[in-house]
């Protein structure tokens, strides 16, 4: 079978792309999705409290005005199940589904230079031909289960957050054990602890959690950003994060103590990101300003928990605020009030081994459960593209050329892999962003690249070594001044054994980011060479 493109997952990128290149730029277009529906990583973490930590009127595709104006979101922060619900009604409404294969993975795609097409092969084994190759697979899509010894000796339930069962989970009556902390627990716990008759957090890194206050959105807040889409649409794309929040102009070193809590406070009270992206600037550069917010979240963490020596185990230590996801919170803290949910730290008294009844830990010290949850979070960002075997000219392995860190430029393309478009891949803003604004911004890029490969009558387009040489070094640049490398997050690949300590995503922020490629395409692709059938245009 031969198609104009083959795109790799059916969630806010693939449908996207797909609806880009069919209905805009005419092309064929197959669409390859390893689960049974679309929703890419909402198809998949059905996980207990599974929700978006965007706000809702954000969370969503802006491409469309009338379909931004239909769908009207139940509460601030949605959960995963109206979340997959939205994105069905789009694939619905813009006929998407006819040109989705499902429950289909792409095993390999491989860069045939004599035909300049790519050869994509399934696990059902078939193999399709395309001019153009782009990745949807999502920056969380390849779930980590750390090789704990006995790992599969365990003989009660077991589950990970990242592939939770489409049925129903029962937990009621039953010893659970939580490993890990991250944001999938922050958000399963209190929903686990409702049931389970005790439940047991492993804790290895204690996280900085923000209060969510979720609940339905007030009627004259809903009709005053109706009234405004053009102006929300213009001010998410062109702001740091993806968001509508404004970063304080004076910095938390030029504060006292009390302004400080003056800030914060009202900014904790009404939940969301303000206090992590639309706070002090200088937090994220100067370890004594961000000692000063930390020290009004830990305040804020011991009153909400009741026991002082569990309330130190919360308190995050040894590294920045603000340089890992920060989670929201919905009972999170609270849930450890509860006389049947018990904390350990691991950190200080790691997993020895999983057994057939539950966990042992190094001092030797045992503990019984019925299930176990593994909230132990992903490969990020490069894993779901180094699972496929991805080969670009010369049979060069993707995953061999960023064995020590992605090498991209604008972390699209790759030097070597002709017409191979990452959307929203590692060394872009990606992550550090609200994601369907960066995912709108990648698919129109890409599509206006097409369009303009084609109009020059060249087959194909990929990045200089020098233009992406000077973007990997960009991006190292433009953290190093900052705090981000000094905790061990999955943004530095630092949950995975053996994966090279590089910090991952594009810190130019959103807006900043969209202009250079902006730039980039007005000025005639500098960085980029076409070739092809015709001149071939150089740029």
């Amino acid at each position: 079978m031969v198609v104009d493109a083959v795109v790799i997952g059916a969630g806010f990128s693939g449908l996207y792309m797909l609806k880009k290149l069919r209905d805009d730029l005419g092309l064929a277009v197959r669409v390859l999705e390893a689960g049974g529906g679309v929703g890419g990583t909402w198809y998949w973490n059905r996980y207990p409290g599974a929700r978006s930590d965007s706000d809702s009127y954000v969370y969503g595709y802006t491409f469309d005005e009338q379909l931004w104006r239909d769908w009207e979101w139940s509460e601030r922060y949605p959960e995963q199940h109206e979340i997959r619900a939205y994105l069905e009604h789009v694939a619905e409404r813009f006929d998407l589904t006819k040109d989705i294969t499902f429950g289909t993975r792409v095993t390999a795609a491989t860069f045939d230079e004599a035909a300049n097409l790519w050869s994509v092969t399934t696990d059902g084994g078939e193999t399709i031909s395309a001019r153009y190759l782009i990745t949807a697979v999502g920056a969380l899509s390849s779930s980590n289960v750390p090789d704990f010894p006995g790992l599969d000796s365990f003989a009660g339930e077991t589950y990970h957050t990242g592939e939770w069962p489409h049925e129903p989970v029962d937990f009621t009556g039953k010893r659970v054990g939580i490993i890990g902390t991250g944001a999938s627990a922050v958000q399963a716990i209190p929903l686990i602890a409702k049931e389970a008759a005790d439940l047991t957090v492993f804790q290895r890194t204690a996280n900085y959690v923000i209060p969510a206050n979720n609940g339905p959105v007030p009627e004259e807040v809903k009709q005053a950003r109706l009234a405004d889409y053009a102006g929300i649409r213009e001010r998410i794309q062109n702001s740091y994060f993806g968001f509508e929040l404004q970063v304080l102009e004076k910095g938390a070193l030029e504060s006292t103590d009390e302004e400080i809590y003056e800030t914060l406070k009202p900014r904790w009270d009404e939940g969301g990101f303000g206090i992590w992206l639309g706070s002090y600037v200088d937090m994220f550069f100067v370890d004594e300003a961000n000692a000063k917010v930390r020290s009004f979240l830990h305040d804020r963490i011991r009153e909400k928990v009741q026991d002082p020596e569990t309330a130190e185990l919360l308190i995050p230590k040894g590294y920045p605020f603000g340089v890992k996801r920060n989670p929201l919170d919905s009972g999170y803290f609270e849930t450890f009030n509860e006389p049947h949910v018990h904390l350990v730290d691991i950190k200080a008294n790691p997993v020895a081994a999983i057994t057939p009844t539950g966990v042992r830990l190094a001092d030797g010290s045992e503990y019984a459960f019925d299930a176990i949850v593994y909230a132990t979070g992903f490969d990020a960002m490069t894993g779901p593209l180094n699972r496929i075997d991805i080969r670009g000219r010369g049979g060069e392995l993707l995953r061999d050329k960023w064995a020590e860190g992605p090498r991209t430029y604008l972390g699209l393309t790759s030097a070597g892999f002709p017409n191979l478009f990452t959307i929203t891949g590692p060394q872009s803003p990606s992550v550090l962003s609200n994601m369907p604004v960066s995912i709108e911004q990648h698919v129109d890029l890409i599509a206006r690249i097409i369009t303009d490969l084609r109009a020059r009558g060249a087959e194909t387009v990929e990045p200089t070594a020098d233009a992406e040489d000077a973007w990997v070094q960009h991006c190292q640049d433009v953290v190093a001044p900052t705090l981000f490398q000094q905790a061990d997050t999955w943004y530095m690949g630092a949950n995975i054994p053996g994966k090279p300590r590089v910090f991952m995503p594009n810190l130019d922020f959103v807006g900043p980011y969209r202009a250079k490629c902006d730039e980039i395409v007005e000025t005639g692709y500098p960085g980029f060479v076409f070739s092809g059938s015709d001149e071939g245009a150089m740029a």
